[in-house]
């Protein structure tokens, strides 16, 4: 039944990575089950075999879906069964979808879906990089036009070695957080969050990574020639193509350069669209089909743009490869808001706003590997009008949720401690202008706004973009990208750290790969631009400021003893709910003891203490206290003095005279100033009021002088009656 079946196994980092096809999913263009430890994942491909009609872009969809039965888990909800993607479904991918989207031919237009299904997860081998080399392998396989294969790796930094894929122990204890794809050649996709480390570890774990998944390629590689199907034939460029192109160029060269001259974005992409409409109107007048004309200038305006920067290292804005543009930096720019800033990079702009919570804030996230909270969360919005475009409107798209990723990684390492600022954390981003990297511009104004907020960063962090011009001529690396840059490049590379050392690193490669030369230089480049970058930022402000906004809440920290957790909430939450409701606080309790109070009044916060020592307080002999007469007997009266507690004031410590009545001292509700005099052979404790002024809360025990010891069984009535159920004769029961 399986006669096309074939394994290869791949020794790997000290574990054994396993591919294997022609059992499962049989009908797909290439399926590939995938083995790294215990965690499986199927990975699919399927082309289209033609092309629709007036298809003028490469459509390529990769879907990355966690089943919540690889984890042996039932999925929450009413409905029981896996829905909209997390948000780590959609990182995963991107992450997948971005090395292998470079390696599909030049004019390539049939669909093609990829499908990666998690069936098993062991909680050590994370299933990304499983996914990203199991979907290579069955692109690989499928016969559909791929320059692969791909290679991944995870790499971490621990004690000063490199670790090749370590595991989600390891990583907890790793500086870095690398992930890199790539050829045979080189290397294609990076993604990482850091420790604030150095340009040599970071361009280190990517030679050191490049190296490590070597093996992978070639196990894909004998894989496919045991299983792999026919190629697909790829039709040559038609003569009449070839012809169109060289008649474009000569038509719309002249046009473009000059409208590429311009250097404000709206006036020039206004005078580009002009200068393709002419030679459109140019062709028709001579008769020709004009309906592959789009993708034809659009090749003549890359050429144009980059043969441009090579010849004269000027770019499309004016300035030489290793300029900034102007940079703004403004904070506290809304009243209300905790932290706020607006930054400003030429056209390139983003409002970033800072809320400060509660730990009932947190965000509270059900993965495979199981429920964890988040107190810091960064989102990312880029609504239409910040490029000048009309546009849906609603939840965030993937391009959202990975911008907002990137600039959560890249800000992530300088957080501080939740002991050190015991706050949730959540910063909004809103793009309002668009002309380069608006991700790294969020990292920008997300440090600005969080020292406006009064976060105590470890250091402040900057973000920048790096481009690359590369031909067989020579290249150039571009500092501070423009949009037009970005698409007609091929390059996208972005680096934020501080000036300690990088924390967050993100390339994407448009051609087949770059060399580690390439990125050794524009490591560098870019370690230029962020130290000017920081610069220009501490203009705005230059540190955390040293309180958090009036409209915050205060968050103060206290501890109690882990056995009077229990007290303080009281049988189902009954205590904690009124010191809530009574105060006006929020109230988080760990099981460590640790009790977190929050609220805008100082007042408020005193009363939650006040009740919260009272509770779990011990009475100390000699302390005096303030109660409340909650009782009262013939022989005494109970008075509440601390928290929860009563304790008994004896008849003959109400008043320094005899005392007949206790009522004719106390009632019931009366406050009185108490002191703690001792304890019975129960733990009860004993009060007196009469060695206490009671106007003034003084000690006066050397003015009245000690009472004489009370007689056995003079505390009181109930110790009385069982005294005397002792003394009774016991009858005999025969």
């Amino acid at each position: 039944m399986f006669d096309k079946y074939f394994r290869k196994d791949i020794a790997w980092g000290g574990q054994i990575l396993s591919l294997e096809t022609g059992k499962v999913a049989r009908q797909a263009d290439g399926a590939v089950m995938a083995r790294l430890g215990d965690t499986i994942v199927l990975c699919t491909v399927v082309g289209a075999r033609s092309v629709k009609p007036g298809q003028d872009f490469f459509p390529l969809t990769v879907n990355y879906q966690e089943k919540a039965f690889a984890a042996g888990k039932i999925p929450g909800g009413f409905f029981k069964r896996e829905g909209r993607p997390s948000e780590n479904e959609t990182l995963v991918s991107r992450l997948i979808d971005r090395p292998l989207r470079p390696l599909f031919p030049e004019g390539f237009r049939n669909e093609v879906q990829v499908i990666a299904t998690v069936l098993s997860h062991d909680m050590e081998n994370n299933p990304d990089i499983v996914s990203l080399v199991g979907c290579s392998a069955a692109l690989t396989l499928s016969g559909i036009p791929f320059f692969g294969p791909v290679g991944a790796a995870r790499v971490g930094f621990i004690d000063g070695q490199y670790v090749l894929n370590p595991t989600a122990a390891q990583i907890a204890q790793s500086r870095l957080d690398l992930v890199l794809a790539g050829t045979a050649e080189g290397v294609l996709m990076v993604e990482s969050e850091a420790d604030e480390l150095p340009e040599e570890v970071m361009l280190g774990a990517l030679e050191f990574g490049h190296k490590a998944f070597q093996p992978v390629i070639q196990g894909i590689i004998e894989l496919a020639e045991h299983a792999g199907k026919e190629p697909w034939d790829l039709a040559g460029e038609d003569e009449s193509v070839t012809a169109l192109k060289a008649r474009i160029k000569e038509l719309g060269t002249s046009g473009m350069t000059e409208a590429y001259k311009i250097t404000e974005k709206l006036s020039r992409q206004k005078a580009v669209g002009e200068a393709k409409k002419a030679v459109v109107a140019a062709l028709e007048a001579e008769g020709k089909d004009a309906s592959s004309a789009k993708g034809l200038l659009k090749e003549l305006e890359a050429d144009v743009v980059r043969n441009a920067i090579l010849d004269t290292g000027i770019r499309i804005d004016g300035r030489d490869t290793k300029t900034v543009r102007p940079i703004l930096a403004e904070v506290g720019v809304l009243p209300r808001a905790h932290g706020s800033a607006l930054f400003t990079r030429g056209e390139t702009q983003s409002l970033c706003v800072v809320t400060l919570g509660t730990g009932q804030d947190e965000q509270i996230i059900d993965s495979l590997t199981g429920e964890y909270r988040e107190n810091f969360m960064l989102h990312y919005n880029f609504p239409p009008y910040s490029v000048n475009e009309t546009g849906r409107m609603g939840s965030p798209g993937r391009r959202e949720i990975g911008h907002g990723k990137l600039a959560w990684r890249a800000v992530h390492p300088i957080l501080p401690g939740k002991e050190q600022f015991p706050y949730t954390i959540r910063i909004v981003s809103e793009i309002t202008e668009s002309n380069g990297s608006s991700s790294m511009a969020t990292v920008c104004g997300a440090t600005l706004s969080m020292m406006d907020a009064g976060v105590p960063l470890r250091r402040p962090v900057a973000g920048i973009a790096m481009g690359l011009i590369k031909e067989d001529r020579g290249y150039a690396v571009l500092s501070d990208i423009l949009g037009d840059e970005d698409h007609l490049g091929d390059m996208d590379f972005k680096v934020a750290g501080s000036e300690a050392g990088i924390t967050s690193l993100q390339m994407d490669i448009k051609i087949t790969s770059i060399t580690l030369e390439i990125m050794k230089v524009a490591l560098a480049q870019a370690k230029d631009g962020r130290i000017h970058i920081l610069g220009e930022m501490a203009k705005g402000i230059s540190g955390a400021r040293s309180q958090v906004a009036a409209t915050a809440p205060r968050i103060t920290v206290i501890n109690v003893p882990k056995e009077k957790i229990r007290d303080v909430i009281g049988t189902g939450g009954k205590v904690i709910r009124e010191i809530v409701e009574q105060t006006g606080c929020k109230i988080d309790i760990e099981d460590d003891g640790t009790i977190k109070i929050a609220s805008a009044s100082q007042e408020n916060t005193d009363a939650a203490i006040a009740k919260i020592r009272g509770i779990t307080a011990e009475a100390e002999i000699g302390v005096i206290y303030t109660g409340k007469v909650v009782k009262t007997a013939d022989f005494g009266a109970f008075v509440n003095f601390l928290g929860a507690k009563d304790g008994l004031v004896h008849i003959s410590e109400l008043a320094n005279e005899r005392v007949n009545k206790t009522t004719d001292v106390v009632k019931e509700g009366d406050a009185v100033k108490v002191k703690v005099i001792g304890f019975d052979d129960r733990g009860k404790v004993k009060l007196s009021m009469r060695v206490v002024d009671q106007a003034t809360g003084a000690d006066i025990t050397e003015q009245v002088g000690e009472r004489r010891p009370r007689a056995e069984g003079e505390e009181g009535e109930g110790r009385e009656r069982g005294e005397r159920r002792e003394r009774r004769p016991r009858r005999d029961r025969d």
